[in-house]
């Protein structure tokens, strides 16, 4: 190769990148020009799907788009930010709720994913007030008696839960070792599956967001206690997990996220539409009719608030035995 053809090659190189550098301003100075598909990786009709849907037609009249809410549930609510991860284009137009379990389920078992590498962490909006239930009609007053109620027969209750990995899987395998006793997980897809098992006293208890509050409020499901840091408002009279002895609050906070490799211009457009949407009454009003707790965290921090998450929860999981084998 000759001196002087080397020399265009180069200049030919250095124009491509010239070209497909400006391209990509230029994409990222004028998204959104079509709808933005936000995977929410649980069924219809849930808190989480019930939220998102406010907070995206809001987000979206920001964006200048309609963001379209896709359900694509299973897997602990990995399975939809799991396909997004490794079929979605990182140009902004897809992205999902990233529940905890997509940075546990990693540590738990072999996945398609690496929660530090394949996605593009864009805003951290909430989290979850939890509260287990059981029937209303049944036997458990209190919280106190299921234990007893255990100790006596190990392993004979049963929880319904979304799923292993899922915060509400973990935490209740650390109140139970804690306690002393055995319990027996169930798995559902939701929180519909979950409060017609509990309902029908196909499992004794039930551990979920508050999907469950207008069984409660009804009278036909007991809350035994929740797991927020303070007392509900809404449930004055219902002691929390510290009130019953363990040091935990766990609350499962949630933000969303794209693929790998997204342009950080469309990052902040992004991010810019969600927090304005978390400011917005009608998402306020939301939020509260499911007890969510606003949580922002910009862009640094939620990527902050990943790697120190990960770091944190490995060791919860190896105590617990837990932690994928090999």
């Amino acid at each position: 190769m000759t001196l002087v053809t080397l020399r265009k090659k180069l200049g030919a190189l250095a124009l491509a990148l010239c070209i497909a550098s400006i391209g990509s301003a230029a994409l990222a100075q004028n998204f959104p020009t079509k709808p933005v598909t936000l995977i929410v990786p649980w069924p219809a009709g849930g808190s989480t799907d019930t939220t998102l849907r406010a907070i995206a037609e809001v987000a979206g009249k920001h964006l200048g788009q309609p963001i379209v809410v896709e359900n694509k549930s299973g897997g602990a609510g990995s399975v939809g930010p799991a396909t997004m991860a490794a079929s979605a284009k990182p140009d902004g137009y897809t992205v999902a709720q990233i529940p905890i379990s997509v940075f546990r389920m990693p540590l738990m078992q072999q996945t398609s994913w690496d929660a530090e590498k394949d996605f593009t962490y864009i805003v951290h909006l909430t989290g979850y007030t939890f509260g287990v239930v059981t029937s209303a009609d049944g036997p458990f007053k209190t919280w106190k008696d299921v234990v007893e109620f255990a100790k006596a027969n190990p392993g004979k209750v049963t929880y319904a839960s979304p799923g292993a990995g899922t915060s509400l899987h973990t935490g209740m395998e650390q109140i139970a070792a804690r306690e002393g006793i055995k319990m027996t997980q169930v798995p559902f897809k939701g929180g519909a599956e979950m409060n017609a098992a509990v309902l029908g006293k196909h499992t004794t208890l039930s551990i979920d967001s508050t999907g469950w509050r207008p069984l409660v409020d009804a009278g036909k499901l007991r809350l035994l206690m929740l797991w927020t840091a303070d007392r509900s408002p809404n449930y004055p009279d219902v002691p929390t997990l510290k009130e019953l002895g363990h040091p935990f609050v766990f609350d499962s906070p949630w933000g969303i996220a794209g693929p790998k490799g997204i342009d950080p211009k469309i990052v902040k457009i992004l991010h810019d539409a969600f927090k304005k949407a978390m400011d917005d009454p009608s998402v306020k009003e939301t939020l509260a009719k499911f007890d969510m707790v606003p949580n922002y965290k910009n862009t640094d921090d939620y990527n902050a608030f990943v790697r120190e998450f990960i770091a944190s929860e490995r060791k919860v999981i190896d105590s617990l035995g837990l932690g994928k084998k090999g």
